[in-house]
């Protein structure tokens, strides 16, 4: 097995794909070249990242819209197109867990990239008719977590290139800008399918009927369609520009990560955040339309649903030179009792008789996603102390696969907590029930005076 940051490889891949040297605990390596070639990668792979989190939850800006424009689809079925993504994406991360090592960050992450064509190009075409079959368009839902899948790769890659102690900072600013895309494509969508783009030439616009009978005509279409070339620029700039570092080990070799019993606690508590930040901004535009979407004066869900990831990422890119100050374990036991407080608050604001209940709901729901960003930097902050580097890179990639069936968890739960008993709630006292698990994990293992294992 091959696995240290010293061994070569060059030799043993033609293009220039594999560094010759790699050590960036050696203060003057990193200072002569290491430190500039991480940082301009961080840069090109981040940008390629938000691609992918804008092309994951792209289903989400678009199935609410879907009813209006004459798709005929029931609430369970739009609940599990928005949940597809989140399926998808956690079961290709599985497989994205041990590509850096077997492929490299170059090809990975320009190839991966480039995948995302497939779901941009074929959801074009799809929402532009009304009669596009439902198992279609769930299979289009499922494509679309390739984009999901990416940040298994992306993120182990990432942790690769940079010294522990930047480890959080790298890793936080690399996801929190990417989780960016979740806001970008729901802030994004609502504005942009309202232009027709290229003179008409991106295809006809479709008329959306609001509840109250009004009528307008949008261009559903764009949704996807602007994403296209920005695709196509990321995954020539990723083969231009990166390159991998010679961490190297077989398939074999990788699954020594579940023999870790540190392995299985951090993939628990990442499910906690990121688990919820994903799954509750990939069903926050329905939940505010099943919630506040009968009342008069109901709210464009888009027109809010855009807060809940924009706040999430933002905390995440914020947390992470925190967690490298003060410790990753102490910064996620506050990110546990903040998540805890929050869900036991929304339940309260769910089944509302008036709009002046909505602003307590948002600021709920505003409250989890802040707490569970900072929960993403501080549990990544813990991985690369727990683990060596390519095994803290396995360890990354496979929590990140688990945690990433929260779109497909959420959508399911919550689908299911109302249709057996008429609301949500159901779905937030699980939650507080878990995340009071998790923070007695955390505070066991890491977080206490004398932790066995402090991070």
């Amino acid at each position: 097995m091959s696995t240290t940051l010293e061994k070569a490889g060059a030799a043993s891949r033609a293009g220039g794909t594999w560094l010759d040297r790699w050590q960036p605990e050696d203060a003057a390596f990193w200072a002569s070249e290491g430190k500039t070639r991480a940082w301009a990668t961080l840069v090109v792979t981040t940008f390629d990242l938000t691609l992918a989190f804008i092309t994951w939850f792209v289903v989400s800006a678009l199935v609410v819209r879907l009813p209006a424009l004459g798709f005929r689809l029931s609430t369970d079925q739009l609940f599990w197109l928005a949940a597809m993504p989140g399926l998808a994406g956690g079961t290709l991360r599985i497989a994205h867990t041990f590509l850096t090592p077997l492929l490299g960050t170059r090809h990975v992450v320009a190839l991966s990239t480039l995948s995302l064509l497939i779901p941009a190009v074929g959801w074009f075409y799809a929402v532009q008719d009304p009669a596009t079959p439902y198992w279609v368009l769930m299979l289009l839902a499922f494509a679309s977590g390739l984009g999901g899948g990416n940040f298994s790769s992306f993120m182990p890659s990432t942790s690769l290139f940079f010294p522990k102690r930047l480890a959080g900072t790298a890793l936080a600013i690399q996801a929190g800008v990417g989780n960016f895309g979740v806001s970008v494509v729901q802030f994004v969508t609502p504005w942009i399918i309202g232009l027709s783009l290229a003179d008409g030439m991106l295809g006809e616009g479709q008329i959306l009927r609001a509840a109250n009978g009004a009528t307008k005509t949008v261009w559903l279409q764009n949704a996807t369609a602007i994403y296209v070339p920005l695709i196509l620029l990321g995954a020539v700039a990723a083969w231009a520009f990166l390159r991998s570092v010679p961490v190297k080990a077989n398939f074999r070799d990788q699954l020594d990560i579940f023999r870790l019993k540190h392995g299985l606690i951090m993939t628990v508590l990442y499910i906690m955040t990121f688990g919820i930040f994903s799954g509750l901004a990939a069903v926050f535009p329905l939940l505010i339309k099943q919630c506040y979407g009968g009342l008069p004066g109901a709210p464009d869900p888009l027109a809010f649903a855009f807060l809940g990831p924009l706040v999430g990422s933002l905390a995440r890119v914020l947390a992470g030179p925190v967690a490298d100050r003060f410790g990753g374990a102490k910064v996620t036991q506050v990110a546990g009792f903040g998540m805890l407080a929050c869900t036991l608050a929304v339940p309260f604001t769910t089944q509302p008789t008036s709009m002046a209940d909505f602003p307590y709901f948002v600021g709920a729901m505003l409250g989890l996603f802040l707490f569970a960003g900072i929960g993403n930097a501080s549990t990544f902050k813990q991985m690369p102390m727990l683990f060596p580097p390519r095994q803290a890179a396995g360890v990354i990639g496979w929590t990140a696969a688990m945690a990433a069936y929260g779109p497909f968890a959420c959508g399911l739960l919550i689908g299911q907590s109302i249709a057996f008993f008429g609301s949500p709630n159901a779905f937030f006292w699980w939650c507080a029930v878990y995340f009071t698990a998790c923070i007695g994990l955390n505070w066991f293992f890491y977080a206490r005076r004398n932790a066995p294992n402090p991070c």
